[in-house]
């Protein structure tokens, strides 16, 4: 069984054109908080990124960024974070997030979102991890993904079908409990 301290959210870095997204990103930020679960985040101050990781520190919370040095300005890496790491690229910044975390949520995002997401559930499909990982999709963002998923299931392509079950939320509220609930799952076996 897995206790959650520790959260990676992956999402976008601007603030898409959906209201709706940024104020689920401070009541995920606020509930990460009030539940002294620790944020471990891209590092960034804009959109998503921001709105997370500021309601976090706004609720009394704690907030581990990681951000590869490219990143650095043109990001405005969110200097108020309890403990902001440097990296050297991309992949470096990939590994800690995963060493430091102990489930994964994909708030709306764009391409990196996507591959940060993707990269994870490639891990659990080659057995490299069991942490727990839900995509909270606020009004339905990852919709046409879940009809990939399901076309590379029914196409035969996805060796461990159950890994894409129960992998989806549509609030920020039901994140935590989900992710608790995978966590204490036996494995199968």
């Amino acid at each position: 069984m897995i206790r959650i301290k520790n959260v990676c959210v992956y999402c976008g870095s601007s603030p898409g054109n959906n209201p709706g997204f940024i104020e689920a990103a401070r009541d995920f930020g606020r509930i990460l908080a009030d539940r002294k679960i620790n944020l471990v985040y891209g590092g960034g101050s804009f959109g998503l990124m921001g709105a997370v990781a500021n309601s976090v520190l706004d609720n009394g919370g704690t907030v581990t960024g990681i951000i590869p040095e490219s990143l650095v300005a043109r990001e405005r890496a969110l200097n108020r974070v309890q403990e902001m790491v440097v990296t050297r690229d991309m992949h470096e910044r990939k590994r800690l997030m995963f060493e430091r975390s102990d489930a994964f949520v994909a708030l709306p995002g764009g391409i990196g979102t996507l591959e940060e997401l993707v990269e994870q559930l490639t891990w659990v499909q080659l057995l490299h991890h069991q942490k727990p990982i839900v995509l909270c999709s606020i009004d339905k963002f990852w919709a046409p993904l879940l009809e990939v998923f399901d076309r590379m299931k029914s196409s035969g392509f996805v060796y461990n079908p159950g890994i894409l079950d129960d992998l989806i939320c549509d609030s920020v509220d039901e994140i935590l409990p989900m992710m608790e609930r995978k966590a204490n799952v036996a494995p199968a076996g």
